[in-house]
């Protein structure tokens, strides 16, 4: 089982990525939470690993960025 200090590790890197994908694209946070129908607050925190995700909203984030999961998920 995972510890507490490698879950916030690992959405700390979900984030990361979640960021790096989205300015590649040159897209704000703002059109990230319009195409993924999040509040911009919560794209802010997902990006700084604030928060746990539910995985409707990694599904959300990977099709308003239209990139492979493998390019979100920690590894």
């Amino acid at each position: 089982m995972p510890t507490t200090k490698e879950i916030q590790a690992q959405l700390k890197q979900f984030g990361a990525n979640v960021r790096r994908e989205r300015t590649a694209r040159e897209m704000t946070q703002e059109v990230l939470a319009e195409r993924s129908d999040l509040n911009l607050r919560t794209v802010q925190k997902i990006e700084a690993g604030e928060i746990n995700l539910l995985l409707r909203t990694v599904v959300r984030l990977q099709r308003a960025l239209g990139c492979p999961w493998q390019k979100l998920l920690p590894s």
